[in-house]
């Protein structure tokens, strides 16, 4: 098959990381701090914050899915936990996330389509039917409705009778990011993480083994930014939310064990698992030095990755099963505690059964089979690997002063400033895209113009998803008590408008009460307003 004139051009190594860190052809112990490199699970936990590394525990295997209604997903779920997955990811579909019930004239187009569809509780018990919430790790993607999707779930673990004290999981509930990158936020900023903050101190009381926050950089990074800036950016938001949580009481050694973070693994090997390492190694400082912090437990930088997103392409699609391996290696390198694997066709559709095992054998390949999870940090003491870490901080380090200097994250996204940044920042990556300077292959460079890049199996989302889910959502305003609806509603209205009320016990009493997403964003949407966003050039 013929070839195009980039296939014979294939340009030079590039000698600086997409981060602008240099690289030298060689390294050796000179170059290399060897002062803060430390043991596998003691401080700074450069090598990792547990001292058996996986030999304890293997991270949680997970896939990101949720499409359609909630039966669909269920059965979903239930294939993926029979293939060997060991913990749910839940997506949810755009309607859930922006706070519109189905029958919204907004919601209608968006139902399904890009997770499952969860207005009420009723949903929410069919999405979980046959699942056992006190042996199963649950992470949702969700943040502007975090904590009502959270509450809807703590009000399914009663359904179930399955203690509170028991479930395990996650919540991402990162409403910073939203502003920054993706856009499904609801409120403004300030009443934003006061809803986070309630939920943070509600969960550490009410579900200690849960974690009520993921402090994403993982949508800033496919947004444009850098793996420093998508560190930075994260770490950042980390501190914004320890502040507000430390002005409402919060305890920091308590509330800190709690912090989960959530990334996007890209392709420079290297880079990312030097993010890694950099970015636990600084948390933990901070933690120390900023806040006192003296458990270990408490200075932990726990988190979990996506492999795959916007490193993923259409053009020459299979070649994205060998980009999620490379991936999955970085991370497990960079000790991550839970793992999703992109299936190669979620550069264009809803994962496909079939390659959706893919993506789970992946995982599973390189736990059981590649032997790279039996040493802690193998790669621990490399001159490359130490020497890249070293100015991986010190860059993090950089851009969060920048930060400082502005005035903080919070005022930061307020002014639009960091919006700004972060979409120069793509418009930079996507002119090295399109000229070829950063090589994406099959992309950019070693085309075929012959290759339609079709799959063979093709995902089809059914075209009475929206029918049978307004059905449903009519049905349950027909059969609850609307008595209990308003009673339940107007006592979260009332604990909203007092700042000094933790409004999460009435968020799960209005689910209880098969109160709706809807109804319920619409009336802290009465007392908080809406966030609009800030023109900023």
């Amino acid at each position: 098959m013929p070839l195009d004139r980039h296939s014979l051009m294939p340009p030079r190594v590039h000698p600086t990381t997409g981060s602008g860190i240099d690289v030298p052809i060689v390294t050796d112990a000179s170059d290399v701090d060897t002062s803060q490199i430390g043991e596998p699970g003691k401080f700074p936990f450069t090598r990792g914050i547990f001292p058996d590394g996986y030999n304890g525990r293997l991270w949680t295997i997970r896939q990101y899915s949720g499409f359609g209604t909630a039966e669909e997903s269920n059965e979903r779920y239930k294939w993926l936990l029979a293939s060997g997955q060991t913990g749910l990811s839940v997506a949810l579909d755009l309607p859930t996330q922006c706070g519109y019930d189905p029958i919204h004239p907004m919601a209608r187009p968006e139902i399904g389509k890009v997770g499952v569809s969860l207005s009420n509780l009723s949903e929410a018990e069919i999405l979980f039917d046959g699942i056992d919430l006190a042996n199963i790790s649950t992470s949702f993607t969700i943040n502007g409705t975090a904590a009502i999707v959270y509450a809807m779930y703590l009000a399914v673990a009663d359904k179930q009778g399955v203690p509170r004290s028991e479930l395990t999981g996650t919540i991402q509930n990162d409403i910073l990011k939203e502003y920054v990158a993706r856009g499904t936020w609801i409120f403004p900023v300030r009443p934003s993480m006061r809803l986070i903050a309630d939920s943070i101190l509600f969960s550490n009381d009410v579900t200690p083994r849960f974690n009520p926050i993921s402090i994403a950089g993982a949508h800033v990074r496919d947004a444009g930014a850098t793996a420093a800036e998508e560190m930075a950016y994260t770490l950042a938001n980390g501190l914004a939310y320890v502040e507000e949580l430390r002005s409402r009481g919060g305890d920091v050694e308590k509330f800190a064990k709690r912090l989960s973070f959530f990334f996007y693994v890209h392709m420079d090997f290297f880079e990312e698992i030097a993010k890694f390492r950099a970015g636990r190694r600084l948390w933990a400082l901070m933690m120390r030095d900023r806040y006192g912090v003296q458990d270990p437990k408490a200075q932990h930088f726990r988190f979990g990755v996506v492999c795959g997103g916007s490193s993923l392409v259409a053009p020459q699609p299979y070649n994205n099963i060998v980009r999620v391996a490379i991936e999955t290696m970085a991370a497990v390198f960079g000790g991550a505690q839970s793992i999703f694997t992109c299936a190669f066709d979620e550069a264009f559709q809803i994962p496909t059964e079939a390659s959706a095992e893919i993506a789970v054998r992946t995982q599973q390949i390189i736990a059981y089979e590649s032997g790279i999870a039996r040493s802690v940090d193998p790669l621990g003491g490399s001159f490359v690997l130490e020497q890249h870490t070293d100015r991986m901080q010190a860059e993090i380090e950089k851009i969060m002063s920048e930060i400082d200097a502005y005035g903080g994250v919070v005022p930061a996204i307020e002014d639009g400033w960091l919006q700004s940044r972060l979409a120069h920042r793509a418009l930079e990556r996507k002119q090295k895209n399109d000229t070829g300077e950063t090589v994406v292959v099959g992309q950019n460079h070693f085309r075929n113009e012959q290759d339609s890049g079709d799959v063979k199996d093709v995902f089809t989302l059914s075209p009475t998803v929206a029918t049978r889910t307004l059905e449903k959502y009519q049905s349950v305003l027909q059969t609850r008590d609307q008595s209990a609806v308003d009673r339940s509603l107007q006592r979260l209205t009332t604990a909203a408008e007092d700042d000094r009320e933790n409004v999460m016990p009435y968020l799960v009493d209005c689910c209880h009460a098969y109160a709706t997403v809807g109804e319920i964003v619409a009336k802290l949407r009465g007392v908080w307003g809406e966030f609009k966003e800030p023109v900023n050039l």
